[in-house]
């Protein structure tokens, strides 16, 4: 009973680099289905969307342990309320990501383009940084290294913004027909789903920043 009242303060953060862990593992999954879209000889990307929806799945399980170990214990090794909504921002990456993959398959994208590839590539880089960033916010002597990985995140954010915004103008820059309006409409839909995991790992970073400046 007393150890999980008062659980050992690395059990938090085990948790919480275990579920990064798998936001990683879906971001490149994620990464490798779009630049497997309508390449000859890759993987299926059938089975790719399931690798995005087997780490979602078995985040949540990490999640539900997290937060009922967050909730029954007497002490936090921070900020009970920051511990918590750093777990939702990072579950959001992964829902997000779980979004991206499914709508290859929902809307039937059947090939890539060089944007949704950039993009892709921003996403797993951002969660690479992230996954590095929750490691090290365990060490208090590591808080300089944990912020300037943040703002590596918030940096890719701005260029996955800046892709979206290019790729969705040459979307919309030729006139075709129903079906080309279709396509693109799809599209318009798929790119702010991609840039939605950015985002969502830059909220993630932020609350990571404001818990850095809470315990300096």
């Amino acid at each position: 009973m007393l150890k999980t009242v008062m659980p050992k303060r690395g059990t938090f953060f085990q948790l919480l680099a275990s579920h990064t862990d798998r936001l990683v593992g879906g971001a490149n999954a994620t990464m490798r289905l779009l630049t497997a879209l309508g390449a000859p000889g890759v993987q299926d990307p059938a089975a790719l969307i399931d690798e995005v929806n087997v780490n979602e799945n078995s985040a949540d399980d990490i999640k539900a342990q997290y937060i009922r170990l967050l909730y029954e214990s007497f002490t936090t090794p921070l900020n009970r309320q920051q511990m918590h909504t750093l777990m939702k921002d990072l579950d959001r990456v992964l829902d997000t990501l779980q979004s991206v993959a499914n709508a290859v398959r929902m809307y039937q994208i059947e090939s890539s383009t060089s944007e949704a590839r950039v993009m892709a590539s921003l996403g797993a880089d951002a969660c690479t940084r992230l996954h590095r960033a929750v490691v090290a916010l365990a060490d208090r002597k590591r808080q300089a290294e944990v912020t300037a990985l943040c703002h590596e995140v918030e940096a890719l954010e701005d260029r996955g913004a800046a892709t979206m915004r290019e790729a969705i103008t040459k979307l919309f820059a030729v006139e075709g027909d129903e079906a080309a309006a279709w396509h693109a409409m799809k599209m318009r839909r798929f790119y702010t789903a991609q840039e939605d995991v950015l985002y969502n790992c830059k909220r993630a970073a932020h609350t990571i920043e404001e818990i850095v400046l809470e315990n300096q």
